[in-house]
């Protein structure tokens, strides 16, 4: 490994903005260190066929940057650069035909051992997304997989919420710099995922803003790093269908969560299915598949629930996927709003129902 000042002339390359990564591995390539990039001559750039005379003004501009301490001191605010060369790289990537120049990390890293999975879906996911996002991301950090994800609105933060919830590992790519928490209302899932021994992963600089095209590209990476996507609620023009794309390129394989023929938030994951991609109706039925933790899951959901009293069950039949507020129930169950409030507390207590915002209520797993 370089030491710590040539690591210097290696953060200053990977930084670079307008050269590809592919672009960068090749002059690395061809010039053996980023020291030598950095002090490469004018003759010798211009005989590397393979840059663009866009992409040598590029270099030639960085190259009057000074080369300060700007790796040092990423690494006193915790970030680690993780060049493709590195043996910390995660190898994965290494496999993609893109793969990124550098990591940058806070955090750990995936391990070399566990089973991996991406959770990914609509930033604007339904309850129905919302829920069983949760359900795949506890049940399976429950049994050591690594959950990676996005750390975005709806299904991405479910999913990696719900690992934490299971007491496992879970890693965020972003589209921004690994200091950089988008969107911000996830800091406090961005600092949960800390310290429960997980990570924050990112190709980006420390300092770099969340720009629309870096999440695209980010994709690539999150897919990279599983064994296998799960799909749990996408449109029919989804950015979640880039990220399987990606993955099928990457040899990964595609698992998409059925939903409501009437939803359009579910028209993606039933073509999908429609198109061979493999059928997500519980995260007990994938550990199986996979070979791990065999278990009665009947068993396993039912044990040690109460036996509901016949008003609860009235409740509780009249809840489903979709929120219901206290007035439809009392219509369908005709009990009063005050007799339903107590009710429903106790229908949450035992795990039956869910109250996602206020007084808007869906059946739980039971």
């Amino acid at each position: 490994m370089p030491t710590d000042d040539e690591m210097e002339y290696e953060y200053w390359l990977a930084g670079i903005q307008g050269v590809s990564s592919k672009k960068k591995y090749l002059l690395r390539e061809r010039m053996k260190t980023g020291r030598a990039v950095y002090y490469i001559e004018e003759t010798q750039l211009a005989r590397l066929e393979f840059l663009s005379e866009k992409e040598r003004q590029v270099l030639k501009a960085a190259a009057k940057q000074t080369i300060g301490n700007a790796c040092l001191e990423a690494a006193k605010k915790g970030i680690r650069f993780i060049p493709w060369f590195s043996g910390d790289y995660p190898q994965r990537l290494l496999e993609l035909a893109d793969f990124p120049y550098a990591i940058y990390a806070k955090g750990k890293l995936p391990d070399l051992v566990s089973r991996k999975a991406a959770i990914v879906g609509s930033r604007r996911c339904t309850p129905y997304g919302e829920k069983y996002a949760v359900e795949f991301g506890k049940v399976l950090a429950e049994y050591g997989i690594e959950i990676i994800s996005g750390l975005a609105r709806g299904v991405d933060g479910m999913g990696q919420r719900g690992a934490l919830m299971g007491g496992g590992k879970t890693f965020a790519v972003l589209g921004s710099g690994p200091d950089v928490c988008y969107p911000r209302e996830h800091i406090g899932l961005y600092m949960d995922i800390l310290e429960q021994g997980g990570g924050i992963l990112s190709e980006y600089p420390p300092g770099t803003p969340p720009l629309s095209w870096h999440f695209p590209a980010r994709n690539r990476i999150i897919s990279g790093l599983s064994d296998v996507v799960l799909v749990m609620e996408a449109g029919e023009k989804s950015g979640s269908l880039i990220t399987v794309d990606m993955a099928l390129e990457q040899g990964r394989d595609i698992y998409a969560l059925p939903g409501p023929v009437n939803s359009s938030l579910s028209r993606g994951c039933n073509y999908l299915i429609q198109q061979g991609a493999g059928l997500l109706t519980s995260p007990e039925m994938l550990l199986k598949e996979w070979g791990i933790g065999a278990f009665d899951v009947s068993e396993r959901k039912g044990k040690n629930k109460k036996v509901l009293e016949t008003t609860e069950k009235l409740v509780y039949s009249c809840l489903g996927l979709y929120p219901k507020n206290i007035e439809q129930i009392a219509e369908e169950t005709k009990l009063s709003p005050r007799e339903l409030v107590g009710l429903l507390v106790s229908l949450e207590l035992q795990g039956y129902a869910r109250e996602i915002t206020k007084n808007n209520y869906v059946a739980a797993e039971t």
